[in-house]
């Protein structure tokens, strides 16, 4: 089992409760897109020692948003979730390096639309829908969600 991270991905800087818990997820820009990943530690797994729908549900609700914001280089701020599907397609084993990309499907004035799939170690273990509600330019939860923020690194 290796833990090392894949070349170029950076350890996302958020940092809150809930996340430091569960993380650190790491991100990579390239060819104008966020990819999201994470090694498959112990603590993401449930007892059959691959991750739990709990840890890839908590990536797909942190990559969708986020990489849909960064790809659509629009000012949305922060995205809260107002709806979360996932499909889970195979096993993420533990040691895996799950790897997820997102796409911002449509925007309204109040809504962002997107979608993305993961894979582990290369194979499709998750599809993910949300939707998600893009905050008002004033509001106080808007985050920064500048690459060099979030990572370290430019785009």
């Amino acid at each position: 089992m290796s833990d090392s991270i894949p070349a170029g991905f950076a350890p996302l800087r958020l940092s809150m409760g809930f996340l430091d818990a569960n993380g650190p997820l790491f991100g990579k820009w390239t060819d104008n897109r966020l990819l999201l990943g994470f090694r498959v530690e112990t603590r993401h797994c449930n007892p059959g020692k691959v991750a739990h729908g709990g840890m890839l549900a908590t990536f797909a609700d942190m990559l969708l948003p986020i990489a849909a914001r960064l790809q659509s280089n629009a000012e949305m701020g922060f995205l809260p979730t107002v709806n979360l599907t996932c499909d889970f397609l195979a096993p993420a084993p533990l040691g895996a390096w799950v790897e997820g990309r997102a796409d911002a499907l449509t925007a309204t004035r109040n809504l962002l639309f997107a979608q993305g799939v993961a894979t582990a170690d290369g194979i499709p273990c998750l599809r993910a829908n949300g939707i998600f509600k893009i905050a008002s330019q004033g509001s106080a939860k808007r985050g920064d969600f500048l690459l060099d923020a979030l990572f370290g690194i430019k785009n």
